[in-house]
């Protein structure tokens, strides 16, 4: 394991890059929200990251679980309607799963957390066309590559991303069942979830970010222009 320090600048670096990309994307996830939502989860996934980025100097003497745990407080206070609570609560809550230090085993331990708590928050099960449907199958193939298929981190973070990439893909064709595109019912059908989406750019990013600090490589793009289906 890593010492504290790289721990913490890896955990900075990482959010340096998710909020970059989500200032990157927030046209493309407004465009995705305007479909199905209120049109407004680029501008509030760009400003909750984004004031969590300008924070490095303030976490810059923290613990790396104390640096996640003021990240997801900055989300809430800064990122509007449900994805606060869903983003920044649920990352608080699953920071103490940090406190030993970053390693495989408590990395799988803080995703089954963040994943249990984004479910309770948000009562969405698979199918329902949220993040939940990449969340689920990121998790879930993260957690079997390092227990059971005894990968690498990296691996297992290249496999769950690409897993996440599926779920995105599978929202396109289903009915919303929770959140504002429910009320479109049907006609939600052939719209990809906006929060899924963000979801996965931030998966990408701490895959980017992972492999500056972790031995091995992994085999894909993770800023990919054709990835779950983007327009020309």
């Amino acid at each position: 394991m890593a010492d504290a320090e790289t721990q913490r600048e890896a955990v900075l670096d990482a959010l340096d890059n998710v909020a970059e990309r989500l200032a990157e994307e927030k046209e493309y996830l407004t465009d995705l929200d305007s479909a199905i939502g209120d049109a407004d989860h680029g501008a509030n996934m760009e400003r909750g990251f984004g004031k969590a980025a300008d924070k490095r100097e303030e976490f810059a003497e923290m613990e790396p679980n104390e640096v996640v745990k003021n990240v997801g407080t900055t989300l809430i206070s800064n990122v509007g309607g449900a994805s606060g609570p869903l983003y920044g609560g649920s990352i608080m809550f699953a920071s103490q799963e940090l406190e030993g230090g970053i390693t495989a085993e408590t990395s799988v331990a803080f995703a089954e957390a963040y994943l249990d708590k984004v479910k309770d928050r948000g009562g969405a099960q698979v199918g329902a066309k949220t993040m939940v449907d990449a969340l689920v199958p990121a998790v879930h193939t993260y957690k079997k590559s390092i227990e059971q298929d005894d990968l690498p981190p990296l691996e297992a973070l290249a496999k769950a991303v690409d897993a996440a990439e599926r779920g995105v893909a599978f929202t396109v064709p289903i009915k919303a069942l929770k959140g504002r595109a429910s009320f479109l019912d049907w006609r939600s059908v052939g719209h990809q979830d906006p929060g899924a989406t963000s979801t996965l750019f931030i998966l990408e990013e701490l895959l980017e970010t992972a492999e500056e600090y972790l031995d091995g490589e992994v085999d894909r793009d993770a800023r990919a222009e054709d990835a779950v289906g983007r327009a020309e």
